[in-house]
């Protein structure tokens, strides 16, 4: 099934428009290296194919993970030759090149360097840390993404009815269909794959079989997963997530995996879930322990920098951490009590003491005047009034004994004496 022309290409649509380099190296047949960058089953070995079938020159494939310096050279010198004998460029592919050490990479430089080959790179890694500057400085780097849901329909509707596919002999049922553009997670190949598994499991091609139906369960034999029932835009969505963040905050780690999992398997956006771990790293846990919010955001950029499946890794990571976190919920009570008293129009003038007196004539109006630079005082903090008259004695947030949220609660006391004094009130 993969495609035979770039107009035959799913997805990638920002990579294949007119001007494009891709393009470009299509039509006006220049030598030209490109890396390319993106998950598995995304097309990078198909645009090799396709750039290389499209402009009738020699391909060449070389596999990181098999070959090594020797190979490398003797494709280059043969390529040499063949543009020197007869004018025909070569493309020299190197799959999965961020498994090339330095000096394998290096082996590269010349052909690139002189164009005696045109250059593409696949790489499921970041190529900045895994492709050695001088190879990268002399390619152009295409990013691809993962396919979209309905990228991969078309990619499953496609393979139904080719004759190069499976040619009409079996019918897809839309729940089936639903269950294969999740299990495929973005990525074509294994689209594909799971879909001729399922065919041979529902007896596709037998002679005594009209067409076969491929149903959840026919789907659930071939790939041994099970289909998660989960609707993103349904209540499946809301309800699991909701447990999913109750269980943590409940602290039952166990709960919060069983659910992350779940989310995971059905399809969700990692990205979602990631959002709302750092969210309830404040919510929940707040001050009780400060990293809990640095973990749930590594997390998530995890998730940008790394991608699935990778990243469940560091989606449970943050869940067990936040699950076995010390809570407390001080830190949404004072916010969202704050916002409640200005929303109460309790938002009084700025202490003209505070006000910013940076302006010429500023000092003629008071403003600036009597403010006490905390830096000049022991401790840094020295008693003056901060907030407007309206809300001067209002204490929003209020620290529990849990974790270490209570080293910042006798911390907060001292401060509150110095600040207020006697007058510290509700």
């Amino acid at each position: 099934m993969r495609p035979r022309g770039l107009d035959e290409v799913i997805g990638q649509e920002h990579l294949l428009g007119p001007g494009t380099p891709i393009r470009q190296l299509v039509d006006r047949d220049a030598p030209m290296s490109l890396v390319l960058w993106g998950p598995p089953g995304t097309g990078k070995t198909t645009l090799a194919y396709v750039v290389a079938g499209v402009t009738r020159r020699r391909f060449v494939e070389i596999s990181a993970v098999s070959d090594g310096v020797k190979k490398v050279r003797a494709e280059i010198e043969t390529a040499r030759r063949e543009l020197g004998m007869t004018g025909r460029q070569t493309v020299l592919f190197v799959d999965e090149v961020h498994r090339f050490n330095k000096a394998q990479q290096d082996a590269l430089l010349p052909a690139v360097e002189n164009r005696w080959v045109s250059f593409i790179g696949a790489t499921t890694e970041n190529p900045f840390f895994s492709v050695i500057s001088p190879l990268l400085s002399r390619s152009l780097l295409l990013t691809l993404q993962p396919l979209s849901e309905q990228d991969l329909r078309r990619v499953i509707e496609r393979a139904l009815t080719d004759e190069r596919g499976l040619g009409g002999a079996v019918a897809l049922t839309d729940e089936a269909a639903d269950h294969l553009v999740r299990l495929a997670g973005g990525d074509a190949r294994r689209a594909l794959t799971y879909l001729e598994a399922a065919a041979l499991v529902a007896g596709a091609g037998r002679a005594d079989a009209a067409q076969a139906t491929i149903d959840v369960a026919v789907l659930e034999k071939a790939v041994d997963r099970a289909a998660v029932r989960y609707d993103r835009d349904g209540d499946q969505h809301y309800d699991v997530i909701s447990a999913f963040i109750k269980s943590i905050r409940g602290s039952d780690v166990d709960a919060a995996l069983h659910y992350l999992a779940r989310m995971l398997e059905a399809g969700e956006d990692p990205r979602f879930i990631a959002r709302r771990l750092i969210v309830h790293a404040s919510e929940d846990v707040g001050m009780a322990d400060p990293t809990a919010l640095q973990t749930a955001v590594a997390a998530a950029h995890a998730v940008e920098f790394v991608g699935l499946p990778e990243a469940r890794i560091n989606l449970a990571q943050a869940v067990i951490h936040l699950a076995l976190a010390p809570k407390s919920n001080a830190v949404i009570t004072a916010i969202d009590q704050a916002i409640g008293d200005v929303r109460k129009g309790l938002a009084g003038p700025v202490p003209p003491h505070l006000r910013d007196a940076h302006y010429k004539g500023a000092a003629r109006i008071g403003h600036g005047e009597g403010y006490k630079y905390a830096h000049d005082f022991p401790g840094g903090v020295v008693r003056q009034q901060y907030a407007p008259d309206t809300v001067r004695d209002r204490r929003y947030y209020r620290p529990t004994r849990h974790g270490a949220e209570a080293r910042f609660s006798e911390v907060l006391e001292r401060i509150r004496a110095v600040l207020r004094g006697p007058r510290d009130g509700r």
